[in-house]
């Protein structure tokens, strides 16, 4: 490109803001935890799917699925422990801090919020919503981008995973801009019961997949699914203050060498590809991220990128490597009454906002993104 010739998905990185992120982060956490099957989660679905249509995201659909609460799938490759701990989930670094998830109403202090969370789920019918910037060149082809809405712990999950549905939102508003031209295909989802076990993640892939690249009708030009060509996750975006310390807390400010990790799954029929797919986001991330950087791992695990690990070329992007860091208590809000809005910085948030410049700046990249003028 002419240097003299703006770079298109520059300009577009450019219309991310901070405040507006936040802000996304904010509406979200007005919700509560979001626990699947409650009024509250299904209140926060049509936020959600309100705002991807006032973005002018087309084909705004939603996919329904149930699920029995019997039903606990496994959430990707197990987090290694033993010897072999290189491959899997990775080996805990320093000390190991007992994480888990509040079930406890009463460690919330906040009364009005322990009342907005205190329906308990109910099984039957689960909803997730979607929406796809078609491509102008290659409708036939797409890259998925994707997060949970859902949480739980009787917090407001602002960060497990408001931080990440809030990416994907503000990716959609931008690449949904009428001027905004893209050669192939983006879908930009949010999961549902993503905590139950990846259920709506594996709801899609199950529903969705045998249906790639088929034209419907034949000779219209019109594919409900385009063939996947990438899949990215978001799922807690906004805490790197490092391993917790000899007392077994955390620093309460961002580490000064915060990062966005990439993380791809060695173990995944994918893994070459899906590396590729990570050492492109990190480009990016050197390119359009303006204050932290990224690092790339081999150990994804449980998130939503995990059911598609095996079809397609699959990543996610978290704000610390799950297994040895994040099971290892490097987040102790991570499923607790303090994942909070009011609980992080805006150096936390930065970290989120950092996350979306890699994202769009890489998608934007391998999407053909353009500007009609």
């Amino acid at each position: 490109m002419s240097p003299s010739v703006p770079d298109p998905v520059q300009v577009l990185v450019a219309r991310l803001d901070l405040a507006r992120y936040k802000e996304t982060v904010h509406s979200l956490t007005t919700f509560g935890d979001r626990r699947e099957g409650t009024d509250r989660n299904r209140a926060a679905l049509d936020w959600i799917e309100a705002q991807l249509r006032s973005y002018g995201c087309s084909n705004v659909e939603r996919l329904t699925y149930l699920f029995p609460p019997e039903t606990q799938l496994p959430s990707g490759p197990p987090i290694a422990k033993g010897p072999n701990a290189a491959v899997g989930g990775g080996r805990y670094r320093g000390k190991k801090v007992v994480t888990g998830v509040n079930k406890d109403p009463l460690l919330q202090p906040d009364e009005k919020l322990r009342a907005l969370n205190s329906q308990p789920s109910s099984p039957g019918e689960r909803q997730e919503v979607y929406c796809t910037k078609i491509g102008t060149v290659h409708p036939e082809e797409m890259y998925i981008v994707g997060a949970h809405f859902d949480g739980h712990g009787w917090g407001e999950a602002a960060n497990d995973d408001g931080s990440g549905t809030a990416i994907v939102m503000e990716l959609a508003r931008i690449f949904s801009a009428p001027e905004v031209r893209t050669e192939r295909s983006i879908r930009f989802v949010l999961w549902n019961n993503e905590e139950t076990g990846l259920n709506g993640a594996r709801a899609y892939v199950e529903q969705r997949g045998p249906l790639q690249g088929k034209e419907d009708p034949p000779g219209s030009g019109k594919y409900p699914e385009p063939k996947w060509l990438g899949m990215v996750q978001h799922d807690m975006m906004m805490f790197d203050h490092g391993m917790p310390q000899a007392d077994g807390t955390v620093a309460k400010q961002q580490r000064p060498e915060a990062d966005v990790n990439i993380e791809f799954q060695s173990q995944s029929q994918f893994a070459g590809a899906s590396q590729a797919l990570a050492v492109a986001f990190h480009s990016a991330n050197e390119t359009y991220a303006t204050d932290y950087p990224a690092t790339i791992g081999p150990h994804m695990t449980n998130t939503d990128s995990v059911p598609f690990m095996d079809v397609v070329p699959a990543i996610s992007l978290r704000e610390n490597e799950r297994g040895k860091e994040i099971g290892a208590g490097w987040d102790p809000h991570w499923h607790q009454p303090t994942d909070l809005f009011s609980t992080f910085t805006d150096d936390d948030f930065r970290l989120g906002l950092n996350a979306a410049q890699t994202t769009l700046g890489a998608i934007g990249r391998l999407a053909g993104a353009g500007i009609v003028q």
